[in-house]
């Protein structure tokens, strides 16, 4: 049987190429969940998958828009945008890629099971011009929709329907299916080995379209979840990169002659969400109603955590306490409005007892421990604070692996969360965190389901107003009406670190994206 040119390539490569290739060894504090793009809208998830898979728009190294597999993208309409799909792209198994696949993948995104609903929910109609041309008609005007599918990546229609995988994962409920374990993408990289929780292993695409600025062949990513492990893993040279850096071993890793680390702000805000559904709140000792639902029982929260000890203490410096869901470099953000209420128990002692809690209550608190910097130490912090105001923390901390489908089904009460706007605009962390959840994406990632109408329809109109000036006021009133609501309670953006040997040059972004092909090993 004779091989096709471009899969025979591609076998060259792996027999002939790997000899003398350039191996990249990364280790995680925690690992990838799936191999299905679709399944977990999470950084490490995204940046992990985003080198076997492909967007239509992507990001380049200043964060601005580039095209990836369109190449020219345009209004004909105020809800109209037309894609120009990039020529000549195979995926790893040697079909072509074509608007078909487009219109299948984002029709999966936005459907059962998939965690991408929150990017599509906008959407009309999403049809096929020709053979390498796609439509996407929005509900309104969406003039920041080239932004919000940089994360929306492309499947292979006919590998999905081959492999039963045309549904994506989903987390929630444990369904897995191929796409979990194998993967079929466009991208500079392609998967060859996957052992969940243990190591992944990628190949450089040696039929990739475009140009890889590194010289990368080899990427074994380990996840390493104990600290003390992962920086001695680095320090022996077993790995060649680490990420995070646990805080307190920065300026240690750093007096090594054959390493440094990469330091930079992030543009995640981590804070804490609480349940405001349902009528009696699960895990706690209130039996009856849910104290959640009344305001100054979360102001009570809101005023007992002293934010700045976390940041000294549990944070070593490397936090900026913020008192929105977005932080400094999204759009939208607002320097003004950025005060937090003040740290006073005594003032948070006062409003529980006017909620009818003079004595506080349990309730549990679910929390990470190998996604955020510092996650679990937080989540003890603020427990510790919640103590003084009567209120006894139960905290449960685990892998993110089992955490996210926890909070995702929303099986919580009071939980830790990071979010990172993937548009790099305000509206995100709106329509995600902040809008009443729908069963067509809005407020997917809004677990304790906060719910303001004036929000709602604030959120709706900063979709599709094109006028700046108009749009950052409304920016700046929704912000309002959540903060007087204490809608969540934030507390800081994270600092990124990423430790590495000498010789390994890498870019980190400040959304905590590593892309493999720009990483070069001298």
């Amino acid at each position: 049987m004779m091989l096709k040119p471009t899969l025979l390539a591609a076998v060259l490569f792996l027999s002939c190429g790997m000899a003398g290739a350039v191996t990249l060894r990364v280790a995680n504090q925690g690992d990838a969940q799936s191999m299905d793009p679709h399944s977990l809208n999470e950084t490490l998830q995204l940046t992990f998958t985003g080198n076997v898979y492909e967007p239509l728009v992507g990001r380049d190294r200043k964060l601005g828009l580039a095209p990836i597999l369109a190449t020219e993208w345009k209004q004909t309409s105020p809800t109209v945008w037309r894609f120009e799909l990039r020529k000549g792209v195979t995926f790893h198994d040697g079909t072509p890629f074509s608007a078909d696949d487009v219109v299948f993948s984002l029709k999966r995104a936005a459907g059962e099971g998939s965690d991408m609903q929150s990017y599509t929910s906008p959407f009309k109609e999403v049809r096929k011009v020709g053979p390498l041309t796609i439509e996407i008609e929005t509900l309104a005007p969406f003039p920041i929709l080239p932004d919000v599918l940089t994360n929306v990546f492309m499947m292979s229609r006919k590998w999905c329907e081959e492999n039963k995988a045309v549904i994506p994962v989903d987390r929630r409920k444990g369904i897995e299916n191929t796409a979990s374990f194998k993967a079929n993408g466009t991208g500079p990289f392609r998967l060859k080995e996957r052992q969940p929780s243990a190591r992944t292993v990628l190949v450089r695409n040696g039929t990739y379209w475009g140009k890889i600025d590194g010289n990368v062949d080899e990427v074994i990513f380990t996840p390493i979840g104990s600290a003390p492990t992962r920086v001695a893993a680095l320090l022996s040279g077993e790995v060649d990169v680490i990420e995070p850096v646990p805080l307190q071993d920065i300026e240690r890793i750093k007096a090594s002659p054959n390493l440094k680390v990469s330091q930079g702000p992030e543009l995640r805000t981590i804070f804490l969400g609480m349940d405001q559904k349902r009528d009696e709140l699960q895990f706690s000792s209130v039996k009856g109603k849910n104290p959640f639902k009344d305001k100054r029982v979360r102001q009570a929260f809101y005023q007992a955590i002293d934010i700045e000890t976390i940041k000294n203490r549990v944070m070593r410096g490397a936090s900026l306490p913020s008192a929105l869901m977005v932080g400094p470099g999204i759009r939208g953000f607002t320097p003004e409005q950025n005060k937090r209420l003040p740290y006073d128990v005594d003032a948070a002692k006062k409003l529980l007892a006017e909620a009818g809690y003079p004595g506080g209550f349990e309730v549990g608190l679910n929390c990470p421990n190998d996604r955020y910097v510092n996650d679990a130490d937080i989540c003890q912090a603020v427990a510790a604070n919640l103590a003084r105001i009567g209120v006894k923390v139960n905290l449960q901390t685990e892998t993110k692996n089992t955490y996210f489908p926890k909070i995702l089904r929303r099986d919580t009460s009071f939980y830790l969360l990071g979010w990172t706007p993937s548009t790099y605009d305000a509206h995100n962390a709106l329509t995600s965190l902040m809008a009443t959840p729908t069963d067509k994406g809005q407020g997917q990632f809004n677990l304790g389901s906060y719910s303001n109408p004036k929000v709602d329809e604030l959120t709706l109109k900063i979709q599709s107003e094109t006028d700046q000036a108009k749009r950052n006021a409304m920016i700046k009133e929704a912000f309002e009406l959540h903060a007087n609501d204490v809608g969540h309670i934030p507390l800081h953006q994270q600092a990124l670190a990423s430790a590495m040997k000498k010789n390994v040059d890498i870019v980190q972004l400040p959304d905590n994206f590593m892309p493999y092909k720009w990483v070069t090993v001298k």
